[in-house]
């Protein structure tokens, strides 16, 4: 199968994400045969590849609501959002919105945020490289100073705040441990890092993740934690930072003079 020089990429993109339209007309096969039959087993293959590309990107998902819903879910998806780049690892970037929106989907109302978090592990996976800041510089971090101090954080940072247990859901999909129901009747705020190669899923306490994009947005520490309380009145500033040290979330601290 080949195409000619006037080609239309539009119509052949909606030929592609619709069973229902024919192959565009610029398509030329070998031997003057009709372009149809192998235009259907290019476009299932392509539905096929990234279907299975988003089984990867979200096996917990796919744990949750089974293979055949997920697979029928993902179809849907694929249909409305084909990859931009041609790097698979960062498809599925709308999936949680998407999942969001899937009626079929309504009863499981933790399930998009169980998708962003998924998503945010497989970033943070292909994230680059940094060296974490040495626990030894951490100690001596002057902490009268640390308020209008600066950091820089591992490149690899995610985090993901839930009205639901989505760590507490994502570590018992994770686990080969008998499954065991997860009480649904709080929320999580993960943190993820891949600190010397390892990806780290762990909880933030409540107020963690606005305090985490305040510093990766240049604001100093005691700006992350105005953020952090105005969402989280009792947040807890000691067990924050206990969390981002030992996790490698930080690769540099400035303290001003």
């Amino acid at each position: 199968m080949t195409i000619s020089a006037d080609f239309d990429q539009g119509a052949f993109v909606r030929a592609l994400l619709d069973p229902e339209l024919p192959p565009p007309n610029e398509l030329e096969t070998p031997g003057g045969f009709p372009p149809e039959r192998r235009f259907a087993v290019y476009r299932n293959n392509v539905c096929v590849g990234l279907v299975d590309a988003l089984a990867e990107r979200f096996p917990i998902c796919l744990q949750l609501v089974g293979d055949e819903f997920f697979r029928a879910m993902a179809q849907c998806y694929v249909r409305e959002c084909l990859p931009r780049t041609p790097m698979l690892f960062e498809y599925g970037d709308a999936f949680a919105t998407f999942v969001s929106e899937f009626e079929p989907a309504r009863e499981l109302p933790y399930l998009p945020d169980v998708a962003r978090l998924e998503y945010a592990v497989g970033a943070a996976y292909h994230a680059v490289d940094a060296a974490p800041l040495p626990l030894d510089l951490i100690r001596a971090l002057p902490l009268d100073r640390l308020e209008s101090a600066t950091a820089a954080l591992h490149p690899s940072t995610q985090v993901v705040a839930s009205a639901y247990p989505i760590v507490s859901i994502w570590r018992r999909h994770m686990s080969d441990d008998e499954m065991t129901p997860v009480e649904l009747d709080h929320g999580e705020e993960a943190l993820v890092v891949r600190s010397e190669l390892a990806i780290s899923v762990s909880t933030l306490p409540s107020g963690g993740s606005a305090f985490v994009d305040a510093l990766r947005h240049g604001r100093t520490f005691g700006d992350a934690v105005n953020a952090a309380t105005s969402v989280a009145a009792d947040f807890k500033l000691t067990d924050c930072l206990r969390e981002l040290f030992l996790t490698g979330a930080f690769v540099a601290v400035s303290v001003a003079h």
